[in-house]
């Protein structure tokens, strides 16, 4: 399902009355439009990309936004680069220089990122200079470029929500930051379900317990305040303390978990069933962590492994992991 929301922005940003959110069979992702294979480039052409549209499709519900349509630049339009300084440059017109759509595109991703509050991830065009999330090339009044700016529709959407997952579809294609990335996604859309029925401090404990391995393989340091957080919750606070949570759960999880820090988690999973394998199976798994470590398989080989020996031997605790169910092993 391709949700489209590029109808035409008058430039009034504000939103007398909140937006209805719609149903979505799975997990809603913004998406540039264009990656989609629609066809709303400047010069009338698409940036379709067989990985979103294949195998994330079946997973993620997408709305898609093209801003440069959206602000009324048609298609195909003059195209638009960024110039001037990194803080605070402009979008124009890259043969008029009088067309400058630097306050309709920012105005817009204020909006959007309004509207779309819903979003459990977006995937940005990369060096798009209105979608762009990093590397966009801005050019000095000589001509010259660097690569050191952000999209202005993406930099005014990020600001104003901090919580979603946001991704380049070129960086998709590195395993590490596809993972981080999709397992963002899953845990924003795991709160905002926990938060669409009444919150309570023993919901908000559980959620807590349920991502402890894969908070530890992220950020271990991070876990504590977050552990301290999740304990100390108060029923007059509740609302304000659990945004506090949620904003420190899922800025600790931008960080990349490492190879020793899955094996870390792993090995401590282990742990849990030293009553009950005899030393060939605690050689094998102690290998295959090994393995995976080394970089020789995938994560999900020693995910796997443990999961065959914990339906073989179940603990209450662990059948609570979220880690050994990532839901996207593929």
């Amino acid at each position: 399902m391709v949700h489209c929301t590029t109808a035409f922005f008058n430039g009034d940003s504000r939103m007398p009355t909140p937006p209805r959110i719609p149903i979505f069979q799975r997990i809603p992702v913004g998406i540039s439009q264009c990656l989609l294979g629609d066809k709303v480039r400047f010069d009338a052409g698409h940036k379709h990309d067989p990985y979103i549209t294949g195998t994330l499709s079946r997973y993620f519900d997408f709305v898609a936004v093209c801003p440069e349509v959206a602000i009324g630049l048609g298609v195909p339009r003059e195209p638009i680069r960024l110039v001037g300084g990194t803080t605070a440059p402009r979008a124009v017109g890259v043969h008029t220089v009088t067309l400058d759509v630097t306050d309709q595109l920012h105005a817009y991703g204020q909006q959007q990122a309004r509207e779309l509050r819903y979003l459990c991830g977006y995937i940005f065009k990369h060096a798009s200079p209105s979608c762009g999330m990093g590397r966009v090339k801005i050019y000095n009044r000589q001509g010259i470029a660097r690569k050191a700016g952000q999209g202005i529709y993406a930099r005014a959407f990020m600001a104003q929500q901090p919580l979603i997952p946001c991704e380049q579809e070129d960086r998709l294609g590195d395993p590490e930051l596809r993972e981080n990335f999709i397992q963002r996604v899953w845990v924003l859309h795991r709160w905002r379900n926990m938060r669409a029925s009444r919150i309570s401090a023993a919901k908000l404990l559980d959620f807590h317990h349920r991502h402890t391995c894969i908070v530890l393989a992220h950020h271990p340091r991070a876990y504590k305040k977050l552990s301290r957080l999740a304990a100390g919750m108060t029923k007059t606070k509740l609302d304000e303390q659990a945004d506090a949570y949620i904003l420190e759960l899922m800025t600790a999880l931008k960080r990349i978990a490492t190879p020793k820090q899955h094996a870390h988690v792993l090995q401590q999973l282990l742990g849990y069933l030293k009553s009950y394998l005899d030393d060939t199976d605690k050689q094998e798994m102690l290998e295959t962590i090994r393995r995976y470590q080394c970089g020789e398989v995938p994560l999900i080989v020693p995910i796997t492994l443990l999961k065959h020996h914990f339906r073989r031997h179940p603990d209450p605790y662990i059948e609570q992991q979220y880690y050994l169910t990532p839901g996207m092993e593929e």
